[in-house]
């Protein structure tokens, strides 16, 4: 099946015993067992539930992962992850990684032990340099955030593989309908399915997806040991979410693609990044490792900080708010909101630079919102 196709199906075959097209929401915390011991292939909800299994089913498809795990939220699936490591271990982060992403490495994981350097995953001399005897793990978003810079997987996965080291994709941005990364040589992929594998704002959730068959075990087993897992609900919502994945992706992208235009000519804008754009340093990898260059835009005011919160806080139809990938345009400050917890850090942000995610409204009108508000610092 394509991945429409599976989007709609995988995981989701009608209920057996009743025939509805819509697989149950199954609440129960508990399941009757036929005798001490045998069961239907559910004990407690904490260590598998028939909702979150649908729902981990279709997210392993779209990956074109063997496995799946669903979690309480992306960084709940990220810790699980890098919970893998021990003491001495060393991890590779971007030098302009989601800040929940590094808050979680160096302030919660650091103290046990683990260490981390940043390094542009754009550079792989620079990454080579970077490369400890002890790195056990690299860790790349593409494109990233909030600077939406393209980084070569297959390139960095390689090198990672010879080196004895796993390589980690956070798909977050892209999506499964954009962007493979176990094709192009990934150990597991990640995902804030809070953001586009939702869809609208209206839950929080984490994902891994990978094909190793002990990895997964183990994973499995801290996923049911910690409990950091999704409700049925949550799991509804993303599933049901995920159906109409391909079609927003590709009405986000078409406005993402004309909004960078606009902003690339505006007098009040210095800088434009999105990987659409020709003149974008990864425009060619991108149209490569990519089927599209999705919906997030940043630019540079050209005014500052100053002139980027009057912006930000000028918008009608762009929401000034958090998180990413929903229908909805949302406008943000990052150095402000987003990456406030990497300030003083390599990962500090431009304090001009804005961020947006944009929607599936109507184009004519984002851009006239995004006029009015620039129009208050031209």
């Amino acid at each position: 099946m394509r991945f429409e196709t599976r989007a709609i199906h995988a995981g989701q075959e009608p209920d057996p015993l009743t025939g509805a097209v819509v697989p149950p929401v199954h609440f129960s915390t508990t399941f009757a067992q036929d005798a001490v011991g045998e069961h239907k292939g559910y004990e407690y909800a904490r260590s598998g539930n028939p909702t979150r299994s649908a729902l981990e089913t279709c997210l392993a498809a779209l990956e074109g992962a063997a496995h799946g795990l669903a979690f309480s939220s992306g960084l709940a699936a990220s810790d699980c992850l890098l919970r893998q490591l021990t003491a001495g271990d060393h991890v590779l982060l971007s030098d302009d990684a989601y800040g929940g992403t590094y808050r979680l490495v160096a302030k919660v994981l650091a103290p046990t032990g683990i260490t981390f350097s940043t390094v542009d995953l754009t550079d792989l001399k620079a990454v080579r340099q970077a490369w400890q005897d002890t790195t056990r793990l690299v860790w790349i978003e593409t494109p990233t955030n909030p600077t939406l810079r393209i980084v070569d997987i297959a390139a960095i996965a390689e090198e990672a593989h010879r080196r004895g080291a796993l390589c980690v994709v956070d798909n977050t941005f892209a999506t499964p309908y954009l962007q493979q990364p176990i094709a192009l040589g990934a150990d597991v992929v990640v995902h804030s399915s809070t953001k586009y594998l939702g869809g609208h704002s209206d839950v929080v959730g984490g994902f891994l997806a990978l094909n190793d068959d002990e990895l997964s075990e183990r994973l499995g087993f801290l996923q049911n040991a910690a409990g950091a897992v999704p409700g049925p609900l949550d799991c509804y919502l993303v599933l049901r979410g995920v159906k109409t994945l391909a079609v927003r992706m590709d009405r986000q992208c078409a406005n993402a693609m004309e909004i960078a235009e606009y902003l690339d000519t505006h007098a009040a804008v210095s800088q434009v990044m999105y990987p659409g754009l020709a003149t974008h340093p990864g425009h060619a990898l991108a149209d490569h490792q990519m089927w599209g260059f999705g919906g997030m835009v940043s630019f540079i005011t050209a005014g500052g900080e100053p002139a980027a919160l009057k912006v930000a806080a000028s918008t009608r139809l762009f929401t000034l708010a958090e998180s990413l990938g929903a229908v909805e345009s949302l406008i943000e400050h990052p150095a402000r909101m987003t990456h406030a917890s990497v300030e003083g850090s390599p990962l500090a942000v431009d304090p001009g630079l804005i961020r947006l995610s944009v929607g599936i409204e109507n184009i004519s009108d984002l851009l006239e919102d995004l006029e009015a508000a620039l129009a208050t610092v031209a």
